[in-house]
């Protein structure tokens, strides 16, 4: 007859596997991290050279400002066909 009691009532097991609200949050928190940190590198064989490629671009942007910015009193040279 115990046998029975114990499996339609909660017993001190079963609420020892349920995490606190606390632990739950920060669980779903790392998956959720790790689901967006999954899915930005989706495709990509080698994070790291996309970050070099990314950097060496806004590199050659900002040099490119740069230039524009001072002129250097020098035009530009265009292509004349006549």
């Amino acid at each position: 007859m115990g046998g029975c009691l114990s499996c339609c009532g909660n017993s001190a097991e079963e609420t020892n596997l349920m995490p606190s609200p606390e632990e739950r949050r920060q669980q779903q928190l790392e998956a959720a991290e790790k689901r967006r940190q999954e899915n930005e590198s989706r495709g990509i064989r080698n994070p790291e050279n996309v970050r070099r490629q990314q950097q060496r671009a806004l590199e050659q942007e900002r040099r490119e400002a740069e230039a524009e910015r001072q002129g250097q009193g020098q035009t530009t040279l265009k292509w004349q066909t006549t």
